[in-house]
């Protein structure tokens, strides 16, 4: 564990005042892993964390600073950091003083027992506010974790481990950050959750709100197209078109008899309109999915891009 290289990531936005407490409780780190790096990556602060940080980084060669002209969002940042970063593991973690550092060797020893991605679990996070935030947050860990498959209690949480074969490649955007386990789970990543420490955050406000609850939502389906149907489009949107013309033809099908057994004229229910419609609804869903399969094959053999990913190889 000494010869070790860690990378921790930390997102920055408006968080001066927790920065100098942050940065003196990660010299414990130095202690059980001297070769270690810290990338705090500015997301466009407004309150003066970049000279805090730049004071940080001054007399200390193991803290890299990277600075965003605008803030792109707690994704970007964590993406930048890993690009720049040099490290086996990489470790992401808040800046707020919510995560608390004591908890990464932790998360690394567990990656010493052959795991490729540890997750920190905040057991006692929002206790005393169980309706407005505990409740809805057990709601959105269960509803993720029955859509991907990969059954965590806290997705949300920032502070993980990852090996760096393990996170190279994964794609980062939107807020797709909290689902990297799940990317890694697809690619036959071995994933783990351990408990970590939370402490409410002494400094500001949380800068989460509902907007960005919906916003996860949203990528969860991204998460759930690409990871089911990102190399066979066509099954996803024929599907939904086989469906939504079965449908108009019953549709059709149930007009003609009303008009037959009970002598109702087609203009006097919107059957007929409504058959139309889903038929016409169902061409256009099988038509895209042929777009897509021409998409996607355009995709891979233009770019030469594989649909798989080799974890290692032996004698080649």
């Amino acid at each position: 564990m000494q010869k070790i290289k860690l990378s921790i990531i930390i997102p920055v936005y408006n968080e001066a005042p927790a920065l100098p407490e942050l940065h003196n409780a990660l010299r414990s780190i130095y202690d059980s892993f001297p070769h270690t790096e810290i990338l705090y990556v500015d997301d466009g602060s407004t309150d003066g964390s970049v000279e805090t940080l730049l004071t940080i980084a001054k007399n200390n060669p193991h803290v890299k600073v990277i600075i965003f002209g605008r803030n792109y969002g707690q994704t970007a940042a964590i993406r930048a950091g890993i690009e720049q970063s040099t490290g086996d593991i990489i470790i992401p973690m808040d800046s707020d003083l919510e995560n608390d550092p004591r908890d990464i060797p932790l998360l690394v020893q567990k990656l010493e027992e052959g795991y490729d991605v540890v997750s920190g679990w905040r057991q006692d996070r929002w206790r005393s506010s169980f309706l407005t935030r505990k409740l809805p947050s057990l709601f959105a860990n269960w509803l993720i974790s029955i859509v991907t498959g990969v059954h965590l209690h806290d997705y949300g949480c920032t502070l993980k481990a990852y090996r760096r074969s393990t996170i190279a490649g994964v794609p980062l955007y939107g807020e797709m950050h909290r689902f990297i386990p799940a990317h890694a789970a697809r690619h036959g990543a071995k994933v783990t959750e351990i408990p970590v420490r939370y402490r409410p955050r002494p400094f500001g406000k949380t800068n989460y709100g509902l907007s960005r609850t919906f916003r996860v939502l949203l990528d969860l389906l991204i998460i759930r197209f690409l990871d089911r149907y990102m190399d066979r489009p066509i099954h996803f949107f024929g599907g939904i078109g086989f469906l939504l013309f079965f449908l108009g033809t019953l549709a059709g099908l149930f007009a003609i008899a009303l008009r037959l057994f009970i002598g109702l004229h087609l203009v006097q229910t919107p059957l007929p309109l409504l058959a139309a419609f889903l038929v016409l609804m169902g061409i256009n869903m099988i038509m895209m999915g042929v777009l897509s399969e021409m998409l996607m094959r355009t995709y891979y053999e233009t770019k030469d891009t594989k649909p798989y990913r080799i974890k290692e190889t032996v004698n080649l």
